[in-house]
């Protein structure tokens, strides 16, 4: 799957629910780093993780923070 096409995807959605806690975001696929990019730049509440046991670490540390 295209990153790119899911990070807009994502940020439209967290827009439009005008999302208060921050959404982590795990992204595999073509075009990866430019999916990030997109995140990082949106503005939105994102913590971007590179695979699914860092994700679920960045989950819980931000439950604690």
């Amino acid at each position: 799957m295209r990153c790119d096409v899911i990070a807009k995807g994502i940020i439209q959605a967290a827009k439009s629910l005008d999302l208060k806690i921050p959404l982590v975001v795990r992204l595999e696929g073509s075009k990866v780093n430019e999916g990030k990019l997109l995140l990082e730049e949106s503005g939105i509440k994102c913590i971007v993780a590179n695979g699914l046991a860092q994700a679920a670490e960045k989950a819980v540390a931000a439950l604690h923070a």
